[in-house]
């Protein structure tokens, strides 16, 4: 089977294209853990923002629904207030025998037919008043706009990626500058 030969072969050295290979299994090896690393720090910097954000939307909720409730108790306390300035009884006139007039046909009619811009105008002050009186949305706050790479991907996310980038230019940069012995 083998002979003395065969075994000689196997203590020489390997050649020199290897040691170059040697070099890119390390070089690959720290991007893919650059890379495993930038997906773990995003996992968790995501969860974080997601939970900060759920506690902002719920501080914000509780903050308006304080704000109706005091709202509510001070237009309770205004319609208080106008109810007992108003008396609760009112002086009625005395009947007194008085004889109705009765004007003739025509003029009578138009007596009774109320002017449309009377109606309009006493309509637009009914609508004016019942507004005053409700009260039509809450006060918000109002927040930056959220736009842009940065924002979405995070900025500790997109600093990770600069990095690597780079260190890949220099790597390659290196590489092609670097003597092989073919």
């Amino acid at each position: 089977m083998f002979e003395g030969e065969d075994i000689d072969n196997l203590d020489e050295e390997l050649p020199e294209g290897e040691s170059n290979n040697r070099t890119f299994v390390i070089i690959a090896a720290v991007l893919g853990g650059c890379i495993l690393l930038s997906a773990v720090l995003g996992g968790v910097l995501f969860l974080r923002a997601r939970n900060a954000t759920a506690q902002q939307n719920q501080a914000a909720q509780e903050t308006q629904v304080a704000q109706g409730v005091q709202i509510n108790q001070a237009l309770t306390q205004t319609f208080d207030a106008n109810l007992a300035l108003t008396p609760l009884t009112t002086a009625t006139a005395t009947i007194t025998n008085t004889p109705v007039i009765q004007v003739a046909g025509t003029e009578s009619a138009a007596l009774n037919t109320p002017d449309p811009l009377t109606a309009t105008v006493a309509a637009a002050l009914t609508q004016a008043a019942v507004a005053q009186l409700t009260v039509t949305g809450l006060p918000t706050t109002t927040a930056l706009p959220v736009s842009g790479f940065a924002d979405e991907a995070g900025l500790p996310g997109l600093v990770m990626v600069t990095f690597a980038l780079v260190l890949v230019i220099f790597l390659a940069r290196r590489l092609r500058v670097s003597p092989s012995a073919r």
